[in-house]
């Protein structure tokens, strides 16, 4: 068995404190865009390698880079005048694939999916630097895939997950994704992907504070605009406190000036036209959230190899544990849990699974259950690639 210790929380919940910050960055996020567009690439990848080869093949394409256009926006249209250009960065076996228009592919296929308003011909241009990968990474993934052994650990790192999500977390989480919904842009086509949401508990008084991109050409002028957001944000809050069972204060795009004619438009619904840069790694962890309350990890998932990059692998793995410990054992009201790897080792042998639970329980009656949950979820970690490849767990 696998070296799994259980431990008591003894400190004082998160969701007890005087003080909680919680962000999310939207699917249109400049550094969301680039997480999702690395991962989309490894998912390509992936289905290439296993059509072609017959199983997925060392890469590692996590390093894309946003560098924001110019545009004029304005009320009822605006324009793009220098395109949003993107560079997807890092190594694949490339032999006999043609790496550069499946990159290429890949992203104008996922923009043109998710950022409804971009033109990908005329607003982005796409540059690739996908080059074969180190000869050790390269020889130490292919030990297991010759011989059909567990994978290797590709690094020495380690990865955290918790559960459940407590209420600032979940109204942030909501904001964000209702406002992005199809729902709501069925209904508000004005309403751009680029949201951000940064929430804010002080005792009990919740506080959401958005940063929206709007469309221009489906606003007439500032008096529709501000009308706009009035209606929009009247809307996420009753949608949020409905989620969460408490009062929330909601505020949007408070840098606003109706008296300069100061509003935050744009032409695509994204600020990476305009400037705003993004890169892999710099917003939400895998959980979709950025919370500097509870344990992170700095590793960005987003589109790492799902074989045997543990910067993937173990950030996932610990959120499924949590989240299987709070959901089957009732006395649990709380997990954390910490996983660390040893470079050239079985990925499912970690040097130590740290489960650390709070309950009014006392835990040594827990333990076996909590064990026998974490050591299921170590026995099935080398087929969890497959959800990754399926789009079955999102990397931001």
């Amino acid at each position: 068995m696998a070296n799994i210790v259980i431990t008591p929380m003894t400190f004082k919940p998160v969701y007890e404190l005087d003080a909680e910050i919680v962000e999310r960055k939207g699917i249109g996020h400049p550094d969301t865009i680039c997480d999702y567009l690395a991962e989309n690439l490894s998912r390509e990848l992936c289905k290439v390698y296993l059509e072609k080869f017959g199983a997925v093949m060392h890469h590692n394409v996590d390093k894309a880079l946003l560098v924001g256009g110019v545009a004029r926006a304005e009320f009822g249209g605006g324009e793009v005048i220098e395109p949003i250009e993107i560079y997807l960065v890092g190594r694949a076996i490339t032999e006999g694939i043609d790496v550069h228009t499946l990159a290429v592919e890949s992203a104008k296929s996922w923009l043109r999916e998710n950022i409804r308003n971009l033109d990908v011909e005329r607003h982005v241009k796409i540059h690739t630097r996908i080059k074969p990968g180190s000869k050790d990474l390269v020889e130490l993934f292919e030990r297991f895939q010759k011989k059909g052994e567990i994978p290797l650990a590709n690094d020495t790192s380690f990865g955290v997950g918790y559960a459940p999500l407590d209420s600032l977390e979940r109204a942030v989480f909501e904001a964000e994704r209702y406002l992005n919904s199809s729902e709501t842009k069925r209904e508000h086509p004005e309403v751009g992907e680029d949201i951000k949401v940064m929430g804010v508990r002080i005792k009990d008084k919740y506080r959401l504070t958005i940063a929206l991109a709007f469309v221009g050409k489906y606003i007439k002028d500032v008096e529709d605009y501000f009308q706009k957001k009035e209606v929009l944000r009247k809307k996420v809050k009753e949608r949020v406190e409905s989620v969460v069972g408490k009062e929330v204060d909601v505020f949007i795009n408070t840098a606003d000036s109706k008296e300069n004619h100061s509003v935050y438009i744009t032409v695509t619904g994204t600020s990476a036209e305009q400037g705003d840069d993004g890169q892999v790694g710099r917003g939400n962890r895998i959980n979709g959230l950025i919370t500097p309350y509870r344990p992170m990890s700095l590793e960005a998932a987003a589109g790492k190899n799902p074989i045997s990059h543990i910067g993937k692998i173990y950030n996932r793995v610990a959120n499924l544990i949590a989240e299987r410990v709070v959901r089957e054992i009732e006395e649990i009201e709380e997990a954390y849990c910490y996983i660390v790897s040893q470079i050239g080792k079985p990925i499912n042998q970690p040097q130590v699974l740290d489960v650390s639970i709070r309950s009014k329980r006392d835990i040594s009656s827990l333990q076996e259950v909590v064990r026998k949950i974490a050591q299921e979820e170590l026995d099935r970690m080398p087929e969890v690639w497959k959800g990754f490849v399926e789009g079955l767990y999102p990397v931001a």
